[in-house]
């Protein structure tokens, strides 16, 4: 989506540009360090082996033992282990977890998300995992702005508290 519409099946096109770059740098600049889900990794192709964000990245997977050589990346065989470790790596920054659709629906469910952003991207894929798919929680969002550019729109939310307040 950075940079310009994408699948699957084809390679990303270009960099970020707009909001979608000036999301995406606020968004990590406020960040101490990453979570992605398996799916996602593989995905993205592990990135070519090289971590992008530049800051302490945590793949959640079954499978902790296959971590690839080097500090790029740090497999947990947990998302609370991975929450653990990410939150002792951010110091005072947030954690950004930035997904699959399992590993989202499993930190709401946990109550370990304060913020969510989601972003729609104006591609149908015909693949993948629906995000709320078997979610059966009740969460209150409190709207806290969009951005609009031509290859996303990015809805904040911020998660209310049981008692009403955020």
């Amino acid at each position: 989506m950075f940079g310009g519409p994408w699948s699957y099946d084809s390679p990303e096109r270009g960099e970020p540009a707009g909001e979608d770059k000036a999301w995406l740098e606020e968004t990590m600049a406020a960040s101490g360090a990453v979570i992605a889900g398996r799916g996602t990794y593989e995905a993205a192709g592990h990135w070519g082996g090289k971590n992008p964000w530049g800051i302490p990245f945590f793949v959640v997977t079954h499978r902790p033992a296959e971590q690839p050589p080097g500090d790029d990346f740090v497999f947990a065989g947990s998302l609370v282990e991975a929450i653990d470790e990410a939150k002792a790596a951010a110091g005072e920054k947030r954690v950004h977890v930035m997904g699959g659709a399992d590993l989202i629906r499993q930190a709401l469910a946990a109550g370990l998300v304060d913020e969510l952003t989601i972003i729609i991207a104006p591609v149908i894929l015909g693949v993948g995992k629906r995000l709320f798919d078997g979610f059966g929680e009740s969460l209150e969002l409190e709207h806290l702005g969009v951005r609009q550019s031509p290859f996303a729109t990015f809805i904040d939310y911020r998660l209310k508290s049981e008692g009403g307040e955020s």
